[in-house]
């Protein structure tokens, strides 16, 4: 097996991978390994630029894959030190990231138009109604 390098993949697919790799001449048959490979996509927003990182298999609880070079259109060895940075990062943090599965309710707050409870409100409105009919009367 060869060193291992940060390699950016353009698989036949169309996807762009990067990836801690290394590649095994397998009998002459030589075979990609990909350690924790990530899909990075560039965002503009107003705010600036930003990299949305994710796992290039999402479910799998792997963290090494093999991929045959005939899937491959070419790949690239890469030594930017912030995509490796933002790589090292993604998969060290990988670990901890927890799933949430909010339950679809929100606490309302003074900025959504909450500003009492139901019972305060009907108290408010009866007043303003009980002052109406004797301005009237």
């Amino acid at each position: 097996m060869e060193e291992e390098f940060y390699s950016i993949i353009k698989l036949v697919s169309g996807e762009e991978i990067l990836s801690l790799i290394s590649i095994d001449e397998n009998n002459g048959d030589p075979l990609v390994i990909l350690q924790n490979p990530i899909t990075m996509k560039m965002i503009e927003t107003p705010q600036g630029m930003h990299i949305k990182v994710k796992s290039w298999m999402e479910l799998s609880e792997d963290d090494f894959f093999i991929v045959r070079p005939d899937k491959i259109i070419t790949m690239t060895e890469t030594k930017d030190e912030r995509l490796i940075e933002v790589y090292n990062s993604y998969i060290q943090d990988d670990d901890s990231i927890e799933v949430h599965t909010p339950s679809g309710r929100v606490q309302p707050s003074s900025k959504m138009g909450y500003i009492s409870s139901v019972e305060e409100a009907r108290k408010s409105l009866e007043n303003l109604y009980n002052l109406k009919d004797t301005k009237e009367s």
